[in-house]
């Protein structure tokens, strides 16, 4: 069974292999633009987010320091060793509000009703019960909370069906986009064209941000 959550869940990726770890995280800054991914998601101090398929913590550490003090981080993961290395590196940095949780294939496991936001980066893809997943994203998000999924696209397998896609571990705007909307959500950004994954031109990140109806 492929997975299933949320940065998903992996939630995370390959299990074979420990991917984005802490050593690639400042070279990872400088094609990822996380200071406009932030901007998109709409996270500001105070908010409490969910960051699926958090791996070690990449994203997780960016949007604790945006949150601050006063907000709250859920990272998820499917993988018991990655978030052990997380919580090694929350506890280097003296981290204090961000939350591990280990999480099924199908579910998450959120709090209902209590996000602000809710990122899926690079994980969707991976997730087989996606519209399970998705309802139980929408069940943890407060009324017009926010879900944002980002992707990279292979191009390789643009003309391909979905299932062809996913066994490439890619997808494209167009599938999540219509089981956003079929899950309840309106689609306020669509961004096709996000930059390169790793500064590969084959593999172009795209975004989508659906608020809860």
């Amino acid at each position: 069974m492929r997975f299933l959550i949320f940065s998903i869940l992996v939630l995370g990726m390959d299990l074979c292999s420990a991917q984005y770890k802490q050593k690639d995280w400042e070279e990872r800054d400088t094609w990822m633009n996380v200071p406009e991914l932030l901007k998109l998601t709409g996270v500001t101090t105070g908010s409490v987010v969910a960051d699926i398929g958090s791996h070690e913590g990449y994203l997780t550490i960016h949007l604790s320091k945006q949150v601050n003090k006063a907000g709250k981080v859920y990272a998820v993961d499917v993988r018991k060793d990655r978030l052990e290395q997380l919580d090694k590196h929350l506890e280097e940095r003296k981290i204090t509000n961000v939350k591990t949780i280990l999480g099924d294939y199908d579910n998450p496991k959120l709090p209902k009703q209590s996000l602000d936001v809710v990122i899926v980066m690079d994980t969707y893809h991976e997730i087989d019960d996606y519209m399970k997943v998705l309802d139980h994203i929408k069940t943890s998000l407060k009324p017009d909370g926010r879900i944002m999924i980002l992707e990279k696209f292979k191009s390789h397998v643009r003309n391909k069906s979905r299932e062809e896609q996913t066994d490439e571990h890619t997808i494209s705007l167009r599938f999540v986009k219509s089981e956003l909307e079929k899950a309840g959500f309106s689609i306020s950004k669509e961004i096709k064209d996000f930059g390169n994954w790793k500064n590969e031109s084959n593999k172009k990140m795209w975004i989508l941000v659906g608020i809860v109806r």
